[in-house]
């Protein structure tokens, strides 16, 4: 990052004004302007026998591989903006996943210090990636003694991190409407390409900014679009008992602040397993290799089909890329000692 780009104080464009044109594409400055406009592609395999369109909203397409480049660079583009983020700035975030390789991309970008605070659920390929763009990991090894979960602890760490750097900067993804904010766009690019008629968005939840943010644009344009959170069983984020999860990055060990009433209009729960023979379903017969919580979307459908009317339009996203679940999802090898011999679960039609 250079002096001058704070001395100028840039306010940067959205990324459908900056790359966008009525006639086309435009060349734009940077990697943060590829991010959003992702495609929206239709499923016609997964389940070929369902009376409905669906879709599916490909957010792994995005420059740093998931959906969470959209709040990461919103938030850091905002603090630099509103004066929170300058040179010497440090930036701390408890992350083990997607949020924390959006941050990483994002603050590496603009030549910030980024600290990330995990535990030793992060996989060993996102510890990497975070390494590559030049984040400094913090791994927590000992989970909060009295609820057993390590955010707890992380979020504990990270406060202790910001105490020691004076002006430091935490962008804490549960409760920062940036987060949300971000995904209005989201919604945005799904409405205008199918010119408003989108009868359900399946949204997997975690911070539940993207829950959040889509609603809000739906609502706010007076859109009928019946949203359906899809959250982990043992997840607590919609008040059910807290429970042994193996799927990273699909619901949460806290109820996020940025969940609100009127969001959703049914929430729906999966299972690990769920999610992982789904997966492999989604690779098998559409030839996308994406992450846990597409499965999880991918299998909250079946659930509900039977309320969807004939030639309903039905969105999913697909908030991140396979390749990060090459050790677990689609290792046969872990799904048996998780799951034991299950391969005929998704070499059957659903």
């Amino acid at each position: 990052m250079t002096r001058r780009y704070f001395e100028m104080n840039a306010v940067s464009t959205t990324v459908s004004e900056q790359t966008r044109t009525s006639v086309g594409v435009r060349p734009a400055t940077g990697v943060l302007s590829a991010i959003g406009q992702t495609p929206l592609v239709r499923l016609d395999r997964v389940y070929e026998d369902l009376p409905i369109q669906i879709y599916a909203k490909l957010e792994m397409l995005n420059p740093g591989g998931s959906i969470k480049d959209r709040p990461a660079w919103k938030i850091i583009e905002n603090a630099i903006e509103m004066g929170k983020i300058g040179l010497d700035t440090v930036v701390v975030e408890s992350s083990s996943g997607n949020m924390a390789i959006g941050l990483a991309q994002a603050c590496c970008y603009h030549g910030l210090r980024l600290i990330c605070v995990v535990d030793p659920k992060t996989t060993k390929q996102n510890i990497q990636l975070l390494q590559a763009y030049g984040a400094k990991i913090e791994m927590v090894d000992q989970p909060d003694p009295v609820s057993g979960e390590y955010l707890p602890a992380r979020l504990q760490r990270v406060q202790e991190i910001l105490r020691v750097f004076p002006g430091s900067f935490w962008p804490n993804q549960y409760s920062n409407t940036m987060n949300s904010l971000s995904h209005h766009q989201t919604a945005r690019e799904i409405v205008e390409v199918l010119e408003d008629k989108v009868d359900w968005l399946f949204v997997s939840t975690s911070t539940c900014g993207t829950l959040r943010g889509c609603s809000e644009y739906l609502r706010a344009h007076g859109l009928k679009t019946k949203v359906v959170a899809v959250d982990a069983q043992g997840s607590v984020i919609f008040g059910g008992p807290s429970g042994h999860r193996l799927i990273p990055g699909h619901g949460a060990s806290i109820r996020p602040a940025l969940l609100q009433d009127g969001l959703y209009d049914q929430c729906v729960l999966v299972s690990d397993l769920d999610c992982i023979v789904s997966c492999r379903r989604l690779a098998q017969r559409e030839a996308i290799l994406a992450g846990g919580s597409s499965g999880a979307v991918i299998a909250a459908v079946s659930r509900l089909a039977h309320q969807m009317p004939v030639d309903s339009n039905i969105v999913l996203l697909m908030p991140d890329r396979g390749e990060r679940y090459l050790d677990t999802i689609y290792s046969d090898e872990w799904v048996l000692q998780h799951f034991g011999n299950v391969v005929h679960l998704w070499q059957t039609q659903p």
